[in-house]
């Protein structure tokens, strides 16, 4: 059964795999834009990221202009890695706007699942616990399995904004 941990050092190998099938491609949730592929390969930049992922949760970490403090988890089951989410403990004008609080992704082999759904489901109570009664989940307009995804995680829409639909969901 597929499950959400922190970010964890032991799926060093699970995870470049995983992130290989993305193929270049932006990862919602991944945290990991600013990391090279090539460069986390080698173990010790593999533990800075994870460190610097662990790292991003707290209030005092420095962290680039416009960023906010964030609580990075990853979905495995068993020893693979099936994908990514972040929970975003506020909401700035760029997130409000097109981000949201919580964003993620799953890799390519291991969608149609219900993976995304159950990580959703099992972040919720997360962001609860972090203070958010009420997260901003968002998506691209023409992506159904997101939005399939938010819906069933209780998410009700408000409205579209430069191509992005947004929905709020109580945080149970």
């Amino acid at each position: 059964m597929p499950r959400l941990i922190a970010p964890d050092i032991s799926y060093h190998s699970s995870w470049l795999e995983g992130s290989a099938e993305f193929d270049g491609a932006h990862r919602d949730g991944g945290g990991a834009e600013d990391w090279p592929l090539e460069e986390l390969k080698d173990a010790q930049s593999f533990r800075r990221f994870v460190d610097a992922l662990l790292n991003d949760a707290l209030p005092e970490t420095l962290r680039k202009p416009g960023h906010v403090p964030c609580t990075y988890l990853w979905i495995v089951e068993g020893d693979t890695f099936l994908g990514s989410l972040a929970i975003r403990h506020e909401l700035n004008d760029a997130l409000l706007n097109q981000g949201g609080h919580i964003g993620y992704s799953v890799r390519p082999s291991a969608r149609r699942r219900g993976h995304a759904a159950k990580a959703l489901a099992d972040a919720l109570p997360i962001a609860r616990k972090l203070g958010i009664s009420r997260v901003l989940l968002t998506c691209d307009e023409n992506n159904a399995g997101s939005r399939a995804t938010i819906e069933k995680n209780g998410g009700v829409y408000e409205d579209t904004r430069n191509g992005k639909r947004r929905y709020w969901a109580a945080t149970v």
